[in-house]
């Protein structure tokens, strides 16, 4: 199950997973993209099911795992990627419809994915994998704004959580840590950051921006058993930027 499927980095994760030989469930509000995607990938001899919905409904959450054990069987691996935010406001500017909007997609969103796909993978009884998608951001203060700094170091918060909890059970919870990326949305951040005298990849030992597939390819090695003894933690996937 992979969530904000329908561009970027889900998107790139859909191919790779797919590449991989796993069935891949696409969650994503733009019905049409991922309806696109998935058809893309069944026709390349993928198994691939596409499920509009938006992580911040519980609602919406249920029914796309629920449709996932309806058409595969079982949920082994979910990669909770969705996110938002912006850059180029100061804390004192942020409407609170923005931080409303940045908290439910980036925390709420992670949250209401953990609460549903857990059961399913206790019941299974034989464990699995989810992924979270966090930030540089929650590390330290980026240039995005304030309410998405917050957000990202919540993720890496209930990331902890989780894998602590869910351990003994065989569920491994872990957290990308992501540097600038080339998406739409990076791509848009970036130009406020510009604006501001600033650069997303100014602290990255390769300077450069991540392709999606790079962060993806990270995502997949977290899923799969290559990476059964790692729990709880947050793999940084920045080009270097938390090494200096």
């Amino acid at each position: 199950m992979i969530t904000g499927a329908s561009s970027g980095i889900g998107a790139a994760a859909a191919r790779v997973f797919a590449a991989q030989g796993a069935h891949v469930v696409l969650m994503a509000r733009r019905a049409g993209l991922i309806k696109e995607l998935a058809d893309e990938l069944v026709a390349d001899g993928a198994r691939a099911l596409a499920v509009p919905g938006d992580v911040t409904s519980a609602d919406d959450v249920r029914h796309v795992v629920a449709e996932t054990v309806r058409h595969f069987g079982r949920l082994d691996a979910a990669f909770n990627n969705a996110g938002w935010g912006t850059a180029g406001l100061a804390v004192h500017e942020v409407p609170d419809a923005m931080y409303d909007q940045i908290m439910d997609v980036n925390v709420r969103g992670v949250w209401n994915c953990l609460r549903h796909q857990i059961p399913v993978m206790i019941d299974q009884g034989t464990g699995g994998s989810i992924v979270n998608t966090s930030s540089t951001a929650g590390r330290f203060a980026t240039g995005a704004v304030a309410p998405y700094v917050a957000a990202k170091h919540a993720v890496l918060g209930l990331t902890k959580a989780a894998a602590a909890d869910y351990g003994e059970q065989g569920i491994r919870v872990n957290a990308l840590v992501v540097g600038g990326t080339r998406t739409p949305l990076m791509e848009q951040g970036a130009d406020l950051l510009e604006a501001a005298g600033r650069h997303s990849g100014a602290r990255a030992i390769q300077r450069r921006l991540a392709h999606p597939a790079e962060v993806a390819n990270a995502a997949a090695w977290l899923c799969s058993d290559l990476a059964s003894f790692v729990t709880g933690a947050e793999i940084a996937v920045d080009g270097g930027v938390g090494a200096v």
